[in-house]
């Protein structure tokens, strides 16, 4: 059964919703920040912590981020998997740091193509049950490219079933965030999720576009439950209407037995 997922998006610092395409490190300028929180990181790891809401995600956008992560981790040790930056040399120092996973996309695409040999590395290291793969994507000719590096720069793997297959044989879950709809809180790519679910075998989050109570029920129908979703921009603690917290709370628990 489909489950809501939390996160926590931090940008210079703070916690922020943004749109995901707008990142660029060539023209800072075009960044569009959908909001800004006046809480601290530990504030929304207490909240997630309270309510239950497991497999939730710390996502460092850039630098400047080292602390206000490690103030999220330390609010929920165990509790929260962290990504952005992460390698093979500093995953396991972020796990001390109290993270349940680390997540990893860009190490594994030394200039934008995909090297087996690091994912065997950290996988290695770190053990396959705590290392999360994400393969957040761009739709070109109608196929999902891996976009790394806060989603600016194209890599060379198509996400398909070969590639999930492939992946899934090293980490223990995987991270989707679909690029291009993240943040604009539009809708949810209906036809990728619905390829997800056909081709995952493993735990998935897809994030991107969910603007309603609707695309949770939508991302299960689609998926046969095997997606889970994370609200941003549209939720309200993240100051969008469209979702409140309370509402995804009560899912997760209506559906816990499913």
């Amino acid at each position: 059964m489909t489950r809501f997922n939390g996160c926590i998006d931090l940008h210079d610092g703070e916690v922020k919703q943004i749109v995901g395409g707008s990142l660029s490190d060539n023209q800072p300028e075009t960044l569009t920040t959908n909001f800004v929180s006046k809480e601290s990181p530990s504030y929304y790891s207490r909240l997630y912590k309270d309510n239950s809401v497991t497999r939730c995600h710390v996502i460092k956008l850039g630098p400047n981020n080292d602390e206000a992560a490690k103030n999220a981790l330390q609010s929920w040790p165990g509790g929260l998997q962290i990504g952005g930056g992460i390698t093979s040399e500093n995953a396991q120092y972020w796990l001390s740091q109290g993270a349940s996973k680390v997540i990893v996309t860009s190490f594994l695409f030394p200039g934008g193509v995909f090297s087996l040999d690091r994912l065997i590395d950290i996988s290695h290291k770190v053990g396959k049950d705590k290392l999360v793969v994400d393969v957040s994507c761009r739709k070109r000719n109608n196929k999902w490219i891996v976009a790394m590096n806060k989603w600016q720069t194209m890599t060379d793997m198509e996400v398909n079933k070969d590639t999930l297959d492939m992946l899934s044989k090293y980490c223990s879950e995987f991270l989707i965030h679909a690029a291009d709809v993240e943040g604009l809180c539009n809708g949810i790519d209906e036809e990728l999720v619905k390829k997800l679910g056909e081709w995952v075998t493993i735990p998935t989050t897809y994030a991107g576009g969910g603007r309603s109570m609707e695309d949770l029920k939508l991302v299960d129908s689609l998926s046969n439950g095997r997606v889970d979703l994370t609200f941003g921009s549209a939720l309200d603690i993240f100051g969008g209407c469209g979702v409140t917290f309370k509402e995804c709370i009560e899912w997760n628990q209506h559906h816990s037995n499913e």
